[in-house]
């Protein structure tokens, strides 16, 4: 084996592209902190299947990969524009959010300048033997040793449990849709999910994109097709301050907080609702919204398929009666789900999950595990129930960054200090009950 590293990661994702990010720009200034990020992918893609036209960011590209916490870091987005000579045409553009095509395109330069980001390897397993983590990859003889290993391969798509015997053909979830071959030339479509993915489906399809479909249903649970929340007041639930507060909160109050928090992080933008209300305001005065059917407050609780068409089985909420709804075509918008990833299956046994299967966090990000405290397991995107709704999204992706690599350090390299706080969440809440390792899982 060669030199153990400090700090393996586990994917090379935004939020551990983050981590790559600030380690380079701390290793410039002699830091010299060894690490090595392994992808399976071939090179680097954000969502790739997800880019569709008009698609948006919906946080501000100052909210980037560094910026919040090292804004002379040169893998900024402010450097990328000037890089491509772009900077003032994207001032005078006045855009209101970064479209998602550029961003991944920032992402991906930003993936190309890191020489510890490794494409085409692929993690199998994970063992720990002797203080430090063994990660074994596929076509390699020896495994990589790491003090610390970060976990960053994201989360899985959510399928609602009526859909999943159907999945596959002309039911499948809308992860990959900008690069799936098909068409809906003449079928009947359902696009089952009321969040931005939903909205930005159904757009496309009233373009026929995709084609011309006979119809397009857009259900939704959610009581009304809801917009994000972008007001001030509500963007400080993305601020340190209101995070290590809502980390001290008991458990139990933690699941009812987010749920109402909903629409802070899971709406959809204010200008695609506009175009979307403005589209079908201008096609309807012409009679071409006869095949278009917008269906909040509905529940999917069923699936069925007969007759070479699936029947949707809903239940209105407003009306609290069942209704049916045939198509030919369903498209999942249904978001992603956390699960622990397969390459740690030798260690499941070791890490402490909660009742849902979930890990249990420290403040700075660390897996509560019983091994020694001089190895840590870090995950990103994996404490949206213990951390709140900023940790899915990228509005804290490099404090967070910067927290885990304080961590690693041991002392306060990024300086996380804030010096305003205009909303006073309760600064002397009871620290959270400690967790304590349960074998039993």
């Amino acid at each position: 084996m060669t030199l153990p590293l400090d700090l393996a990661g586990l994917g090379a994702g935004p939020f551990n592209l983050s981590i790559a990010a600030l380690i380079d720009g701390l290793n410039s200034r002699g830091e010299a902190i060894r690490s090595s990020f392994f992808e399976r992918k071939p090179s680097f893609s954000w969502h790739p299947g997800m880019l569709l036209p008009d698609a948006r960011v919906q946080t501000s590209y100052l909210k980037d990969l560094v910026t919040g916490v090292a804004p002379t870091n040169p893998h900024s987005f402010l450097n990328y524009l000037v890089s491509h000579k772009r900077f003032y045409q994207f001032l005078s553009a006045e855009l209101s959010a970064v479209s998602r095509a550029e961003y991944a395109n920032y992402l991906k330069w930003v993936s190309e300048r890191l020489p510890m980001v490794q494409y085409n390897t692929r993690v199998q397993s994970v063992d720990f033997s002797e203080g430090h983590f063994l990660l074994h990859i596929e076509g390699e003889s020896e495994p990589v040793a790491a003090k610390n290993i970060c976990l960053g391969t994201g989360k899985s798509p959510y399928v609602p449990e009526c859909a999943r015997p159907h999945m596959g053909g002309n039911v499948f979830h809308a992860i990959g849709i900008a690069q799936r071959d098909f068409s809906v030339e003449g079928l009947r479509v359902a696009v089952v999910g009321g969040g931005q993915t939903g909205a930005e489906v159904f757009q496309s399809m009233m373009d026929s994109h995709w084609g011309a479909p006979a119809s397009v249903h857009w259900v939704s649970r959610r009581q009304n097709f809801e917009p994000l929340d972008e007001t001030p007041f509500t963007n400080e639930f993305f601020t340190p301050q209101y995070v290590d507060t809502f980390f001290k909160l008991p458990v139990n109050a933690k699941q009812n907080i987010v749920a109402s928090q909903k629409l802070a992080s899971d709406g959809i933008s204010p200008d695609t609702l506009k175009a979307l209300y403005q589209k079908l305001y201008e096609r309807a005065i012409t009679g071409q919204t006869d095949h278009l059917d917008l269906r909040p407050y509905r529940e999917l609780t069923g699936m069925t398929y007969a007759d070479g068409h699936y029947t949707l089985e809903m239940m209105n909420g407003l009306h609290q009666q069942l209704e049916k709804l045939q198509v030919d075509v369903v498209i999942l918008c249904t978001g992603f789900e956390s699960e622990v990833p397969a390459y740690l299956d030798n260690l499941r046994h070791r890490l402490s999950l909660d009742e849902d299967g979930r890990f249990n966090l420290t403040r700075n990000f660390e897996v509560v595990w019983d091994g020694p405290e001089a190895n840590r397991i870090f995950a990103v995107n994996a404490g949206r129930h213990s951390h709140g709704i900023a940790e899915p999204q990228m509005s804290l992706m490099c404090w967070r960054s910067a927290s885990i690599i304080n961590t690693l350090l041991g002392e306060p390299v990024f300086d996380l200090e804030q010096s305003i706080n205009l909303v006073n969440w309760g600064r002397e809440a009871q620290p959270e009950v400690e967790l304590a390792f349960d074998m039993a899982i």
